[in-house]
């Protein structure tokens, strides 16, 4: 592991609508965009369903956490969402080595999500090394 490696991919193809609606009935979330395309559209938002934000964080988060070797390994993480995450997206998120604190046993890496050459998600994460 080294500054500049890609350590970890994470694909989501497709970005799942039935998920989406599960996950708008589990966060009690009564906005139409993420599971109605004709409220989408009658927004001007796009022509698809809307991926929650929640969601397209948890996708950097478990991301971070395979890099690290489990979720006991992430000890911050911080995550800018700069644009939406459509259903039936194909959504690509990699992780870089930004330095490695062999002293610590940390390792920082950068996130990003990508649709298409579209940036849609970016940050940063801390890991314990393995």
């Amino acid at each position: 592991m080294r500054p500049g490696e890609t350590v970890g991919t994470l694909v989501v193809d497709p970005v799942p609508l039935a998920a989406m609606k599960t996950m708008a009935a589990l966060l009690d979330d009564p906005t139409p965009i993420h599971y109605d395309a004709a409220a989408v559209r009658a927004a001007g938002l796009g022509q698809e369903p809307i991926n929650q934000g929640t969601t397209n964080v948890g996708y950097l988060v478990e991301l971070a956490c395979r890099v690290g070797g489990g979720p006991h390994s992430l000890r911050s993480i911080d995550v800018r969402l700069n644009g939406s995450v459509f259903a039936g997206d194909r959504l690509r998120c990699t992780a870089e080595v930004l330095k490695i604190d062999a002293e610590a046993g940390l390792v920082e890496l950068e996130l990003t999500g990508k649709v298409g050459t579209r940036a849609v998600l970016g940050g940063r994460a801390t890991v314990a090394m393995r």
